[in-house]
């Protein structure tokens, strides 16, 4: 009983976090499942990526059947994504440990924050007088550098992204947050299952939990989100970040 509160409430907060904002369960299940449950990291992180696939997909194709989905920009920022993540791996492998480990819970919380103070206000008729040839290149610039830094750091891309598809490429949120988990569908699908071939299967119990948990409350989140005004997705977005932040940060403290 236990097991499955710990794994309910965990999907809860990243499913929200998923169709609010395109972040990554992993942010929010991997500290709850180590912290309350013991689980092995490399099982957490695993059984965390497994619940962001489908998580991401439903979402994408919320965002995507109310027209807030970039699909060519996303393909091209995904493929940079993971090509550089192999590299930031790399690189991390033969470099000194760096103190970076808490860069996407800060991030979270400061994205949320921002938000709230500084809402993303641009509307679809901005997007479209960027031309299509500046956008593709934006978007790989932008992949490479959310790619490097999760593969060197280990976290942050959900968060990367939005902030990265809002504040570098001038994209509105609702689009911003659609590209986002469409691209960490395919992201999450990679990292579980090599997690899955590494390691082994998980805690099957813990899995199927997280999953649904998340799926259910991301597909809660993704036809509100499509369905609010920019005003109010903004806030909305906010206050989920910053609560999930600060709940982040508050169950690391706790390890």
């Amino acid at each position: 009983m236990f097991k499955f509160l710990i794994c309910f409430i965990a999907g809860i907060g990243a499913g929200l976090g998923t169709g609010f904002a395109g972040m990554s369960a992993a942010a929010v299940i991997s500290p709850m499942l180590i912290t309350f449950l013991g689980l092995p990291a490399y099982e957490a992180v695993g059984i965390a990526l497994a619940s962001d696939v489908l998580a991401s997909a439903v979402s994408a194709y919320t965002y995507g059947k109310n027209k807030n989905l970039d699909i060519r920009g996303g393909v091209v920022m995904m493929g940079a994504v993971l090509v550089f993540t192999l590299v930031g791996s790399f690189v991390a492998s033969v470099v000194p440990n760096t103190t970076m480990g808490s860069f996407s819970m800060f991030m979270t919380l400061l994205l949320g924050i921002k938000f709230i103070v500084k809402p993303v206000m641009t509307t679809k008729e901005s997007m479209a007088s960027v031309s299509a040839r500046k956008r593709i290149l934006q978007s790989a610039v932008s992949g490479t550098i959310v790619g490097f830094i999760c593969g060197f750091v280990g976290a942050g891309g959900g968060m990367m992204m939005l902030l990265l598809l809002t504040s570098v490429l001038g994209y509105e949120l609702k689009t911003a947050v659609g590209t986002s988990v469409f691209i960490m569908a395919f992201t999450a699908f990679t990292g579980a299952a090599s997690h899955f071939a590494i390691g082994g299967m998980p805690d099957i119990g813990c899995l199927v939990f997280c999953v649904a948990s998340t799926l259910l409350w991301a597909r809660i989140a993704a036809k509100f989100a499509n369905k609010a005004s920019a005003a109010t997705l903004n806030r909305a977005t906010g206050v989920v970040l910053t609560v999930l932040g600060i709940a982040i940060l508050s169950v690391n403290y706790l390890r």
